[in-house]
């Protein structure tokens, strides 16, 4: 495939597995909106031919003669990475996804020979190194599964590191892929939770998925109202917004965190945050520590993403119709459709 052209069939060879590789057929991929960025090189410079997908669910096939974590027919995932240095202060803090030498993206990446492409889950196979794989709950379904890889860590972790529990108030801006994610998970760790969207098309949506509260940004009323209630807001839109505003929202001692990427930077007023010691952060995805101890929460809880399934054959139509915010709330692909040629 070429730059923002529809999505071909590809046809490459994966390399030979080694001492502590495993060999995963993949029966599902999530769709990330990630994946367009960087298929439509949005996000820069990208490297093509591409293979995208980062929510990969599968069947262990084979194994390295070295590995002791998995077994041949034990269900892996592989999330949004498939190395690292593991050397830097980062990886050794398991924080591998913030690696200061080389982190090994899924796709559109290189492997720490720094020569190899990467190629990533909308294929029928991939090889990965076991400290790099996941073990995915087996209460959970696969399909379902697929997306908590990247859209569930990329709100657990900010979710846990700030503290979102009993007693706290939460706010997930936006009520998409991430955001529905958020909402799950919010709730199950015991905070009340609010969701703020554009409008109200979502709010029964909103109160069936967990939350405790919805309201419209577009009612200028909504920003009066929640002035200095929120212990932490989670802003999951890429959409042009005025963060001030929502910082305002913040109580002392709170903090916004930003894990959706807008086109255009976004100027702070300082006031925003020195009038109430208030923090504004970003977080990105999570290590595998962290990743594995989220699928688990999981596991726990009955969380999975809402999903459409649907073929390989219809990736491109999925694009657009992601691009229109018209999926509840994340696309999958069934990769056994990669044999209907």
């Amino acid at each position: 495939m070429r730059p923002k052209a529809p999505l071909v069939t590809f046809s490459f060879e994966r390399r030979e597995p080694r001492e502590h590789d495993v060999v995963i057929d993949i029966q599902y991929c999530g769709i990330c909106h990630s994946d367009i960025h960087q298929a439509r090189e949005e996000w820069g410079e990208a490297t093509f031919p591409m293979v995208p997908g980062h929510e990969i669910v599968g069947t262990v096939k084979a194994v390295g003669s070295k590995v002791k974590r998995f077994k041949v027919g034990d269900r892996a995932g592989v999330g949004c990475f498939v190395d690292s240095c593991r050397a830097c202060p980062e990886c050794q803090r398991g924080q591998e996804q913030y690696c200061s030498v080389l982190t090994s993206w899924t796709y559109n990446g290189r492997e720490q020979d720094q020569l190899t492409p990467t190629y990533g889950g909308y294929s029928e196979r991939i090889v990965v190194d076991e400290n790099y794989v996941l073990r995915m709950p087996e209460n959970l379904p696969a399909d379902g599964s697929a997306p908590l890889l990247c859209a569930g860590i990329t709100l657990y972790s900010p979710l846990k590191h700030w503290g979102a529990g009993p007693g706290k108030k939460v706010a997930i801006v936006g009520l998409g892929g991430l955001g529905h994610m958020g909402v799950k998970l919010a709730h199950a760790l015991g905070a009340e939770v609010t969701v703020l969207s554009q409008s109200n098309r979502k709010a029964q949506d909103a109160k069936r998925l967990g939350a405790d509260h919805f309201y419209a940004t577009s009612d200028p009323e909504t920003f009066a109202k929640l002035e200095r209630h929120f212990d932490l807001i989670v802003n999951t839109v890429s959409a042009d917004i005025n963060w001030n505003d929502y910082l305002k929202l913040l109580k002392v001692d709170g903090a916004m965190i930003v894990v959706g990427i807008p086109e255009k930077e976004n100027a702070v007023a300082a006031a925003s945050i020195v009038m109430g010691r208030r923090t504004l952060a970003g977080s990105a995805i999570g290590g595998i520590e962290e990743t594995q101890e989220m699928l688990d929460f999981c596991g726990q809880h009955n969380i999975v993403s809402d999903i459409e399934v649907i073929p390989i054959q219809k990736v491109n139509e999925a694009y657009e119709r992601v691009l229109k915010s018209d999926v509840r709330y994340r696309f999958v692909i069934d990769m056994a459709s990669l044999k209907q040629r």
